[in-house]
């Protein structure tokens, strides 16, 4: 003899087939988390590239400057 839970005699029906729906939902819902985690990691991931190129731009505009030799005293500027 079965025994049934109440729970699951209450969860059955929404585990039957529905007409497609569900079905449609079990594709969509992990297929749009993994296409919403991708459009995340692209954004983050041109954002971290403009900073590197702003920071390399940043660079290559700056003087160049040879560092003091320890020991030796910073030049003045006049």
């Amino acid at each position: 003899m079965f025994h049934t839970c109440p729970m699951l005699a209450d969860i059955a029906p929404l585990l039957a087939h529905q007409g497609g729906w569900d079905e449609l939902a079990m594709v969509i819902l992990p297929v749009a988390l993994v296409a919403s985690l991708l459009i995340v990691a692209n954004r983050r991931a041109k954002a971290q590239l403009s900073a590197r190129q702003a920071d390399q731009l940043d660079r290559a505009a700056a003087p160049q400057t040879d560092p003091p030799t320890p020991g030796e005293p910073p030049l003045a500027h006049p």
